[in-house]
């Protein structure tokens, strides 16, 4: 799993791309703060031949945003976050910070 972080000097934005490597996995997406944490606004990532799956967001920079990856209905966090949170339902939220 990575985060890659692109940062635009033309706007107070940061193009974040989500690579998450699940060869055997049907549908992978990614849910947060940023999209109320609603599986209807989820980002969907996209599988490439090599079984990875990898989309981008644009969110606004200087600000931290709670995620998570939903892999086949099982939410996983990225081992490269910058933190962790915990959440209400005894689990850990992965943090970046933007």
């Amino acid at each position: 799993m990575a985060i890659t972080k692109q940062y635009l000097k033309s706007k107070p934005i940061c193009k974040v791309t989500f690579s998450v490597p699940a060869e055997e996995a049907k549908e992978v997406s990614v849910l947060g703060c940023f999209n109320e944490w609603n599986a209807e606004k989820a980002v969907k990532l996209k599988k490439l031949k090599n079984g990875t799956f990898k989309g981008t967001v644009d969110l606004a920079k200087d600000d931290s945003y709670e995620f998570r990856y939903l892999v086949d209905g099982t939410f996983v966090n990225d081992a490269h976050a910058d933190a962790y949170v915990a959440n209400q339902f005894g689990a850990e939220n992965a943090v970046m910070n933007l």
